[in-house]
């Protein structure tokens, strides 16, 4: 086996631990490279199908390619696609985008309290209808007690700090200091009634692996990541206020590996073109400590 055998399966196990562990979990969806290479994994996983619910935290404020590609996806592959969001902030403009907020609190009101709130089954929740294409109230409001996240270690600080089995408390507050050791392939998985659990497969892959994989495997990614004549193409994607492109004119997967194998971003973040990590201090770490993905 190669490098990215050894990725694949070790990611593969992780998946299949979980469903078998835990019940009524789902997979969050970012829309980027690294869950969808997460979605594609959970497909080898269990055959071709994906048992686990997808959802998706829709700010409102995506770049409009990356819903297009979600929804055009998520019906070629019989997704169970599921979207939330905080009805309630974006109605009363408690946004950046309509300045009555920093991106922070921002992100806390669009992220992090509508994760919170969609995993609980406390706010509405709509499902893509796969026939129709349109999205319609999900009358199943069952909490989901864990995630399934493309969390990656090397993508910024606080994330190295995870385990692929992660419990947070009842409000999906993480404490960074207790979490369980993970030696040589063995996992906790039995945690006290009420825990919620993040569960974490690609936790070693690396930014290069990423891409090496999708390669490798065909995986359809959205045309972002890609330079379409502009010299200038995204390496991470979020919210159009608080998302920059990079200067790069890799048109192809193959020459973004490049681009990344010589070096051209070795020293520059992942996510230096989202700026809410800028006004984190430099990190996601606060806003990760209070459920944040």
């Amino acid at each position: 086996m190669n490098h990215l055998d050894k990725l694949e399966a070790q990611s593969v196990y992780i998946l299949r631990e979980a469903y078998r562990e835990f019940k009524n979990i789902c997979m969050l969806w970012s829309i980027g490279k690294d869950s969808t290479v997460l979605l594609w994994l959970a497909r080898k996983a269990f055959f071709g199908h994906v048992p686990i619910p997808l959802v998706h935290i829709d700010t409102h404020y995506k770049i409009p390619e990356m819903i297009h590609y979600r929804d055009e996806l998520a019906r070629q592959w019989r997704l169970t696609m599921i979207y939330g969001e905080n009805k309630e902030a974006l109605d009363g403009g408690r946004t950046f985008p309509d300045g009555k907020t920093d991106r922070i609190s921002c992100c806390q009101a669009l992220k992090t309290e509508a994760l919170k709130n969609t995993l609980s089954g406390e706010w509405s929740r709509y499902i893509l209808d796969l026939e129709t294409g349109q999205y319609r109230p999900d009358g199943n409001r069952e909490k989901y007690t864990g995630v399934i996240v493309g969390v990656r270690a090397d993508e910024e600080g606080s994330r190295s700090k995870e385990r692929y089995f992660s419990p947070r408390d009842q409000e999906n507050d993480w404490d960074v200091g207790d979490q369980p050791p993970e030696f040589w392939n063995q996992f906790k998985t039995d945690f006290a009634p009420g825990t919620h659990i993040r569960i974490h497969p690609l936790l070693d892959w690396t930014e290069l692996n990423v891409w090496e994989y999708i390669q490798r495997e065909k995986i359809p990614v959205t045309s972002l990541y890609f330079d379409q004549g502009e010299g200038k193409r995204y390496r991470s994607l979020g919210c159009y206020p608080c998302t920059l492109p990079v200067e790069s004119p890799a048109r192809n997967v193959e020459e973004i590996i490049e681009e990344l194998r010589s070096g051209k971003f070795a020293n520059i973040a992942e996510r230096s073109g989202r700026a809410q990590d800028k006004d984190d201090g430099g990190g996601l770490e606060t806003l990760r400590r209070g459920g944040y993905m």
